[in-house]
């Protein structure tokens, strides 16, 4: 197992309950990978660097996680297709 940070930035019109049901999707597909969300920090509603499909503002989500290296295209492949999700990223954490 691998330690991961998954940072998503989410359409910023989103209410708090359809975020909350983006992050359990995420937390069930890291689950059904055999890995375990260790951390989720909500970091709120910011200013994008450049526009985003039309948006200038985005809400942050940092999602630390352990899973098998061989979880993360499946998982990148999933959060593509997650409609309110703009951009998201996978990283591998080195300790």
């Amino acid at each position: 197992m691998r330690k991961y940070e998954i940072v998503i930035i989410a359409n910023p019109d989103i209410d708090e309950d359809s975020l909350n049901g983006i992050i359990e999707k995420i937390s069930g597909w890291v689950s059904d990978s055999g890995g375990a969300i260790e951390k989720i920090d909500h970091w709120g509603k910011k200013q994008l660097a450049f526009r985003i499909q039309k948006q200038r503002d985005g809400q942050y989500v940092l999602i630390t996680a352990n899973m098998p290296p061989h979880a993360t295209k499946e998982l990148s492949n999933n959060l593509r297709f997650v409609e309110n999700i703009l951009r998201s990223m996978i990283t591998v954490v080195e300790e």
